[in-house]
């Protein structure tokens, strides 16, 4: 990706906002934060202007322009923000297991209940942020979230349980791409039962398009 003269570098900025961000206090963090989800992820991005964010931020909008500078940043930052919860939580749920399958299973799961308390979330990551721009959040191309993905998926390719014909990435992509999908259209269906009441015929499918059987 170019940046066209007199355009802000977005993939360089975002690359030392979270210690930026660390200079604000977190109930500012957070209404910013909520005032995101709540405007980006029902209006088109170009209809959102920093102006009303800051509004329902309740915080000034010198604030917003000193800690994001532009309207992309300042998404881009507070995807950052929530996606490094979603990889430390799986982290965390992956402790102490060892079995590849069930690594797999659990990291499903985990994604499965973020998304559907978190619908907003998914929401905010498709319809605001084009794909060509996903790097510049910064937990794409983080060891967080690269040891929390990959690291399941190249160790169960190492103990032959899952497809190694294929590169790690690829299998990343079948993953993403079945359960993205799901999530997605169960949030534009308005389906009300949970996507984690049918886990289990769910991960079935997503195994079988895996595994290395």
């Amino acid at each position: 990706m170019t940046t066209a003269p007199g355009e802000p570098d977005h993939a360089s900025a975002i690359v030392d906002r979270r210690e930026i961000l660390r200079g604000m206090r977190a109930d500012t963090l957070n209404r910013i934060e909520k005032a995101v989800l709540e405007l980006f992820s029902t209006r088109d991005f170009h209809e959102v202007s920093l102006q009303e964010v800051a509004r329902s931020a309740n915080v000034s909008l010198q604030t917003i322009y000193k800690y994001f500078g532009s309207k992309e940043v300042l998404v881009y930052a507070m995807l950052d923000v929530m996606l490094v919860r979603l990889a430390d939580r799986m982290i965390d749920h992956l402790q102490g297991i060892d079995d590849a399958r069930e690594r797999l299973r659990k990291t499903c799961w985990v994604l499965l209940d973020y998304m559907d308390k978190h619908p907003a979330v998914m929401m905010l990551l498709v319809t605001a942020i084009p794909v060509s721009r996903h790097r510049n959040i910064r937990i794409y191309e983080s060891p967080e979230l690269m040891d929390a993905f990959l690291g399941v998926l190249k160790d169960g390719q190492a103990r032959g349980v899952l497809n190694n014909r294929v590169s790690s990435k690829v299998l990343l992509d079948v993953f993403m791409g079945i359960i993205g999908r799901v999530e997605l259209m169960h949030i534009v269906r308005a389906e009300k039962r949970p996507l984690t009441d049918q886990f289990d015929e769910l991960f079935h499918i997503l195994w079988r398009a895996m595994s290395a059987d």
